[in-house]
C-alpha cells in the first residue's frame, strides 16, 4: 500500500499464509482486518477496495492487518469455499492481538471477505470477545450464507452491483432493521466511487 507497509506471515492451517500490516503514525488506537474478495475470482489482499478499507482504517488509527487467503500469491493451500479461511483469519486476529494486546479490533471485508468476517464476528462473539465493529462492503449476500452482525455495523453497497444485487443485500439487512448506504452509480468493484468509501467509513466511524 506504501513505502512503509510490513510484510510478514504467520502459520496457517494449510500452511503459511502471506499477510500485511499498515501502521498508523501514533501508537494504535486498535486493531483492524480486512478481508479480500474471491480468491478463484483474482481476489487478493491487494484489491483497490481492500487497500482503500485499510487506508481508511490507518487513517483512523488502526494497526491494520490483511493477509491473502489460502492458495492466493504466497498463501499456502487451497480455497476451501470460506471455511478454512475462517480459520486462518481467526489466527491472524490472535497474531494481532499478540502484538498489540487489549486493543480493540475492527472487522472488514469486501465481496467474499464479508462472509469470511461475519463469521469470524460469530465465532468471536460464542468466545466472549466480539469485534469493536464491522464494515462489510460489497456484502456477499445471497451468494454466502452471512451471520446476522451488530445493529452498528457499517454496510456499503453500490448502487449498479451487478456481482451480488443490491435487492438481496436488502433482503439479508432488512431482517436485522440493518440500515445500508448505497453508492448512486457504484458498480461491484467500486470504479470511480473509492473515495466515497473510504469517507464514510472514516465519518461514520467517529459516531
Amino acid at each position: 500500500m506504501n513505502a512503509q507497509t510490513q510484510s510478514f506471515e504467520i502459520a496457517g492451517h494449510a500452511g503459511l499464509i502471506e499477510c500485511k500490516l499498515d501502521l498508523p503514525e501514533a501508537a494504535p488506537r486498535g486493531i483492524a482486518l480486512v478481508a479480500h474478495p474471491h480468491p478463484l475470482y483474482g481476489g487478493t489482499m491487494d484489491n483497490k477496495v481492500v487497500q482503500t478499507l485499510a487506508r481508511a482504517f490507518v487513517a483512523l488509527g488502526y494497526a491494520t492487518a490483511r493477509m491473502n487467503f489460502r492458495g492466493v500469491g504466497k498463501s499456502q493451500g487451497e480455497h476451501d469455499a470460506g471455511l478454512g479461511e475462517t480459520d486462518d483469519i481467526a489466527l491472524l486476529h490472535a497474531a494481532m492481538l499478540d502484538r498489540y494486546p487489549g486493543l480493540p479490533v475492527a472487522l472488514s471485508g469486501f465481496s467474499f471477505g464479508t462472509f469470511v468476517q461475519t463469521r469470524l464476528q460469530q465465532r468471536l462473539q460464542a468466545e466472549g470477545c466480539p469485534a469493536e465493529r464491522l464494515v462489510l462492503v460489497g456484502c456477499a449476500a445471497g451468494k454466502w450464507e452471512l451471520a446476522p452482525v451488530p445493529a452498528d455495523t457499517i454496510l456499503i453497497h453500490g448502487e449498479q452491483d451487478d456481482t451480488i444485487p443490491l435487492s438481496d443485500v436488502f433482503d439479508w439487512a432488512r431482517p436485522q432493521d440493518l440500515p445500508v448506504i448505497v453508492i448512486p452509480g457504484a458498480d461491484h468493484f467500486f470504479h470511480r466511487k473509492l473515495h466515497h468509501v473510504k469517507q464514510l467509513v472514516m465519518n461514520l466511524w467517529q459516531h
